[in-house]
């Protein structure tokens, strides 16, 4: 969900959870809670429901906490991390997308107990230093500077022991006929990511995983996503 709106970018196969259809993105919107709450009414589902594959692959088995979900646009990751045990903060820029998303999670009563839907631009105003066992960003793909100050805010917001786990589009997707953005400004590695990271933090992986995915005119082709997990030294 893009700007100097950080709870919601331009996103994918999510921007709230798993959609494994891609979609086309305006390169000349801005995307804060205007656009975004209006991409939202404008139809009755975004996202396909399903919790993001990464989110998935890196957590599942892992004991729960706290966690803050990114962009939770219409809730399946926070949902997703709700059932097996975490108690979650999904934040997002737009209000449609948070009202949606508790919706959502009113089909499961033990699920919406552990879940606070949260409205915030986490650029503007950034998560709490140190207070979550996991924080998850799925797809947030930002210009460099406002990436910059989100993803080392969200860094900041791990506690000793936590994960950060941020999963993107890599730049080269850009050359598979999957629509995206003309900017490729917005796509990064994970070692950028990594980069940021002091040398106390232990990367677990850094890499361009591969996923199918479909062209608009139905061909086949391999995606990656970058996938950074990192883990904060514990105390």
């Amino acid at each position: 969900m893009t700007s100097a709106t950080a709870a919601a970018t331009a996103r994918s196969p999510r921007g709230d959870t798993g959609q494994m259809t891609e979609h086309a993105h305006a390169p000349d919107a801005v995307f804060g809670a205007d656009f975004w709450d209006e991409r939202y009414r404008s139809a009755q589902r975004v996202w396909s429901g399903n919790p993001n594959p990464q989110l998935v692959a890196e957590v599942a088995g892992r004991p729960p906490g706290r966690a803050l979900d990114v962009g939770c646009g219409e809730g399946a990751d926070a949902i997703w991390l709700a059932r097996v045990g975490w108690t979650v903060v999904g934040a997002d820029i737009s209000g449609v997308a948070l009202e949606r998303a508790a919706r959502h999670a009113h089909d499961d009563p033990a699920a919406v107990a552990r879940i606070e839907w949260r409205q915030a631009d986490l650029i503007a105003r950034v998560p709490e230093r140190g207070s979550f066992d996991l924080v998850s960003a799925q797809f947030m793909q930002l210009p460099p500077e406002q990436r910059t100050r989100l993803f080392t805010a969200l860094a900041a917001a791990v506690a000793p022991g936590g994960m950060l786990l941020v999963v993107g589009h890599h730049p080269s997707d850009l050359a598979t006929g999957v629509p995206r953005p003309p900017m490729p400004e917005r796509f990064y590695e994970p070692d950028e990511i990594a980069a940021l990271l002091d040398d106390s933090w232990r990367v677990a992986v850094s890499e361009a995983r591969p996923r199918p995915a479909t062209t608009p005119d139905g061909a086949e082709v391999t995606v990656h996503d970058t996938v950074l997990v990192a883990i904060r030294p514990g105390p």
